[in-house]
């Protein structure tokens, strides 16, 4: 036995999938804490790109911090070695992507 139609035309089932797939992207977007996008799509989604700015910088941060302390944890001699003055060179680099991530968050 077939089964009855959802939708009267096709263009009705289009219509119904693009529905679906907005309201899956803006929840996505909720659940990343960013705002929506501006309802016209020539303005510049500012807020949204400050938002996640500020997520960029605040894990950047975190990864400082934690190298930092994996750093500290480890002996003198690791750190005055070869192992160690690679491993701040590598963590100064991190350094530098936070300052230069800070410098476009308002």
């Amino acid at each position: 036995m077939p089964q009855a139609r959802k939708h009267t035309s096709h263009a009705a089932r289009q219509a119904a999938y693009r529905a679906r797939c907005q309201q899956a992207h803006a929840k996505q977007m909720q659940t990343r804490g960013l705002p929506a996008l501006p309802a016209l799509p020539a303005m510049p989604g500012t807020s949204r790109w400050n938002a996640a700015l500020k997520m960029a910088h605040a894990l950047i941060e975190e990864v400082v911090s934690q190298m930092q302390d994996y750093f500290d944890e480890r002996s003198e001699s690791w750190q005055e070695g070869e192992r160690g003055e690679e491993y701040q060179g590598r963590l100064a680099l991190v350094e530098a992507a936070l300052d230069a991530v800070g410098e476009l968050t308002p």
